[in-house]
């Protein structure tokens, strides 16, 4: 079993912003779907709203660290 690379934060905010133009670009296309596609567009964009989340949070985390003196 492969080991798991380390978290490199270092491109949290870079990743934060991907994720958020892809929601964007998914809700642009969500406006022309329908059925299945549409379902898999809505799954993926509540998906992406946990990810930013996420990743909002450990940014913040990790500012409040480097404020501390941790990183």
């Amino acid at each position: 079993m492969p080991r798991p690379l380390p978290n490199d934060s270092a491109d949290n905010v870079d990743r934060l912003k991907k994720t958020i133009s892809n929601m964007e670009a998914a809700n642009e296309a969500a406006k022309n779907a329908e059925g299945k596609e549409l379902d898999s567009i809505m799954e993926k964009n509540i998906r992406r709203r946990e990810s930013i989340a996420d990743l909002r949070e450990e940014i913040s985390e990790e500012d409040k660290s480097r404020i501390n003196g941790y990183i």
